[in-house]
């Protein structure tokens, strides 16, 4: 009986072994450039300065990770830090900050997203995508309102957007 459970085991070990073999043990997953987040960065900082609007401006890749952070110099002190966790956020949801206003107000089913460490459920974030494939994201603050922090961002990502569509 002891004989015939071991091999049982055995028998059960191998195929999942098998099993996972099958299955790729690494990824491939485009993500923004530096180069490309700071050129991200640069164009969102000049269109609100344009629009007179002090803010700071972060760019994260896929995963959440700063790429790019400028700020104005007469942006408070809290701009880097609330720019940074808006693109973390749009890029950990998939979705735009505004959108999530919405989605996790009070009452709402996704009401306890507001409570996860580091979401900023507030204008100013934005996924960047090109082809269909989320490559990162942008955060401003400072502007006087999340649909401008907003306009902001969309200016900074049309910067790259037609070159991210060529590649």
């Amino acid at each position: 009986m002891t004989r015939t459970r071991t091999a049982i085991n055995l028998t059960s070990i191998l195929l999942a072994g098998a099993a996972q073999a099958a299955e790729p043990l690494t990824v491939q997953a485009a993500s923004l450039s530096t180069a490309a987040a700071a050129r991200v960065a640069q164009a969102a900082l000049a269109d609100c300065k344009k629009a007179g609007y002090v803010v700071a401006v972060a760019v994260v890749d896929r995963s959440g990770v700063p790429l790019a952070l400028l700020r104005d110099n007469l942006a408070g002190p809290h701009t880097p830090q609330t720019a940074t966790s808006k693109a973390w956020t749009a890029v950990s949801f998939r979705n735009s900050t505004s959108s999530l206003i919405d989605l996790s107000g009070p009452g709402k089913p996704s009401s306890g997203l507001r409570h996860v460490p580091g979401v900023v459920a507030l204008g100013g974030g934005l996924t960047i995508s090109a082809r269909g494939v989320l490559l990162g994201a942008v955060g401003v603050s400072g502007a006087p309102g999340g649909h401008l922090d907003d306009a902001c961002g969309s200016a900074g990502i049309k910067a790259i957007q037609g070159d991210l569509e060529l590649e």
